[in-house]
């Protein structure tokens, strides 16, 4: 099941993407005891999954696709997104290779490397990236699978991790390249207002049972950059859940962005930042694509 939040006539509402027919089945037509926001969805769990089930063969609520208008699956966290550096080995060698100073010296790390971004950098499909926001002009992309956890908990095991996870979206980890190096913590590059494209749809966990077999490709004006298999990350997903649940305790809906893969515009010679005008397209399949113009 792919899950939405879209707009229609200025109303926010949820729904369920039939990609085969190009339609948004609208849940508060379809399923009006459903609830009406994305966290408060995914944390009913299995039972508001079910009912969106049943309203899909009802037939009640379909709407064109054409005439509604995506947002970011959830439009507002409740917690930053939690994200991991440096977890391909691949994006690893090309940043050591950068005449940046963004901790490129470094090695693989031995332990996963985490920072958030600010939930008020996310923003929807087709929405603009505000590059002109970044006053270094050094506005970079990074496709990335990110994880939607379910059922909450703390000090998650392994063994048990992908139980917790509820489905998979795609985030695109825009960073100022010059304010990610000098401020060190890498907060304040990665989480200028809009730099959180998100979308656009939620694939339930069932839709990818094999998520490693799961391939990041981002493309910049048509131009392909980057393409991974998620096999490739070096901390996992059950890694990373189990390390993160170790200090503390993981609510549903939260967000974990995995990593991103070697071609970025930082590792070019010289970098291919993002200008107004260009065109980000990330897409992982079987959630989708996430296309955004950048201002």
């Amino acid at each position: 099941m792919h899950l939405v939040t879209f707009t229609e006539d200025g109303k926010t509402r949820l729904g369920v993407l039939d990609r085969a027919r190009g339609e948004v089945i609208d849940l508060a037509r379809a399923g009006p005891g459903l609830p009406t926001d994305m966290l408060a969805f995914i944390a009913r769990g299995e039972s508001a999954l079910a009912e969106a089930r049943a309203a899909m063969t009802s037939g009640a609520g379909r709407l064109p696709l054409a005439k509604v208008h995506l947002v970011a699956p959830i439009p507002r966290p409740g917690r930053n997104i939690f994200c991991v550096g440096k977890n391909y080995r691949d994006h690893v060698q090309e940043l050591r290779k950068s005449a940046a100073t963004i901790a490129a010296r470094d090695a693989i790390p031995e332990v996963p490397i985490f920072f958030t971004k600010a939930t008020s950098s996310v923003i929807g499909p087709n929405r603009p990236i505000p590059a002109g926001l970044d006053p270094t002009h050094s506005a970079d992309y990074e496709g990335e699978l990110a994880v939607v956890i379910g059922p909450g908990g703390r000090a998650i095991t392994r063994q048990d991790a992908m139980r917790h996870v509820y489905g998979y979206t795609i985030i695109n980890d825009v960073t100022s390249r010059v304010l990610q190096g000098r401020h060190q913590q890498w907060f304040l590059g990665k989480s200028l207002d809009g730099f959180c494209p998100m979308g656009p749809a939620i694939a339930t966990a069932d839709e990818a049972p094999n998520v490693g077999a799961l391939r990041v490709l981002t493309r910049v004006n048509g131009e392909q950059r980057q393409d991974a298999l998620v096999s490739s990350l070096i901390f996992d997903i059950p890694t990373l859940i189990e390390t993160l649940s170790r200090t503390l305790t993981l609510e549903p809906g939260d967000i974990i962005a995995t990593g991103t893969p070697a071609g970025v515009g930082l590792g070019f010679q010289p970098p291919k930042y993002l200008k107004p005008g260009d065109l980000v397209a990330i897409t992982i399949e079987p959630i989708g694509t996430l296309e955004n113009p950048v201002d």
